[in-house]
């Protein structure tokens, strides 16, 4: 396969996932560079990383969008891609975490099934003084070191031993301190086109205000008209905050307000947690476990999380202390189709789950199977803020989640929410909630 087409086909993934990736991407932030593709159909047919159905799509017209994404060229293609079938999405999901890890070979490789981890880095919770001792003899390094926690926990990134992979790293440690709690640094989606540094100013901080708040951890939040006025705080944990499509999408769907324009919760005080900072090939577990400490320090009674990735020893304990302290945790169940594995932290036991329905009311066929489901919320057909102006049609479960976290914040507890919650088609779990919170496109005039 030559060059071009196998980066004409990776540009194609990578387009699709801005709305099938794990994530639910906001459509119309392109990552890649528009390429030059050979006129016709891409020649998909002799592609060894697709299976026949992946191929077939890849083939057609729409395709050829996907490379240089507009506003909505590929909404039509993801829904192909996801009726085709679970296989075909799993093809899709190998395929863009495949590139994420060529395309930032210095920061990023994988921990051997496929998963993006932080390259040469392994972390431990809590470590004791003589399993810290013998990881240092046998050749780790300390990269950081995070004591000063509002969550009473101390996180150590060791660095490996020159030339070892985070894998052959984690292996020696566990071999030569087996006592410590030690896991790699996992990076967690989304990691689409939505993330790309928007040219534009954050959302305007107007701090204080006596509501209830709710925290999100996601992109930046760009500045918009519906979130003019609004009580938002935002602070980066991968570099400064950078505003980000996805980021400002969850943003406006909790506390937006202009005209038909309504968010979920909109009075409520949101306190934005940035951990890519414009970049892709960031949002680790700790750069995820320091959100959760600064949230927890402002005390939001929900804590949104429209992001997913493996499970993570840092991540778990993390979100553990933030349940015990009262603060719920609402995330997302990602969008590479039931057969893909259970994504976290959805899937650890007192998060609440959330997958996705479109207007009629049924479970989107893109939404993952998380070990456990609680609710299902809006996630297609509906218009979220574009950065700067204007609204555009979002779909996935990325932008479900804050639906239902805004009316968790609003009735206090899942018992109280799973009360009002009605039935839907498919999977959705103890039913539909915040249905009537869908903004029909036509009223805002969403691209």
């Amino acid at each position: 396969m030559s060059s071009l087409v196998r980066n004409a086909v990776l540009a194609a993934v990578a387009g699709i996932a801005l709305s099938a990736s794990a994530g639910a991407q906001l459509l119309g932030v392109s990552a890649l560079p528009p390429l030059s593709l050979p006129t016709g159909n891409l020649p998909t047919a002799n592609l060894p990383v697709a299976g026949p159905i992946l191929q077939d799509i890849l083939g057609q017209p729409a395709a050829r969008q996907a490379v240089s994404p507009t506003l909505d060229s590929v909404s039509g293609l993801t829904e192909t891609v996801a009726e085709a079938g679970a296989p075909t999405l799993l093809e899709l999901r190998r395929l863009r975490l495949q590139e994420l890890i060529r395309t930032n070979r210095a920061t990023v490789e994988s921990d051997g099934n496929g998963q993006p981890v932080r390259r040469g880095i392994v972390v431990v919770v809590d470590p004791d003084l003589q399993g810290l001792q013998r990881a240092l003899a046998a050749g780790f390094r300390l990269a950081a070191d995070d004591r000063d926690s509002a969550l009473g926990i101390r996180v150590v990134s060791l660095a490996a031993p020159n030339g070892m992979s985070a894998r052959e790293a984690l292996k020696r440690l566990r071999k030569f301190a087996p006592e410590l709690q030690a896991d790699f640094d996992h990076l967690f989606e989304p990691a689409g086109g939505g993330l790309v540094p928007i040219s534009g100013a954050l959302a305007t901080a107007h701090t204080g205000g006596s509501g209830p708040s709710i925290g999100m951890i996601d992109g930046g939040v760009a500045s918009h008209p519906s979130l003019a006025g609004t009580s938002i705080e935002q602070d980066g944990f991968s570099g400064s905050p950078k505003p980000t499509g996805h980021g400002t999408a969850v943003a406006s769907l909790l506390v937006g307000s202009q005209g038909p324009f309504q968010g979920a919760a909109t009075g409520a005080r949101l306190f934005v947690a940035d951990v890519y900072g414009g970049n892709r090939a960031a949002g680790s577990a700790t750069s995820i476990v320091r959100a959760l400490d600064w949230l927890s320090a402002h005390r939001p009674q929900v804590i949104n999380i429209s992001l997913v990735g493996p499970p993570n020893k840092l991540v778990e304990r993390a979100i553990r202390i933030v349940e015990s302290r009262g603060i719920q945790v609402v995330a997302a169940v990602g969008n590479d189709g039931p057969a893909a594995p259970p994504q976290y932290p959805a899937s650890y036991s007192g998060v609440v789950a959330v997958t996705a329905v479109d207007a009629h009311g049924r479970a989107l066929p893109e939404a993952g199977k998380p070990t456990h489901l609680d609710f299902a919320a809006p996630g297609a057909d509906m218009a979220a803020a574009l950065p700067g102006n204007g609204y555009v049609k979002v779909r996935g479960t990325s932008f479900a989640a804050p639906l239902a976290a805004a009316r968790l914040l609003a009735v206090g507890s899942a018992r109280a929410l799973a009360a009002e919650a009605r039935p839907g088609k498919g999977r959705v779990g103890r039913g539909i909630v915040c249905g009537g919170c869908r903004i029909d496109p036509r009223t805002v005039g969403a691209k």
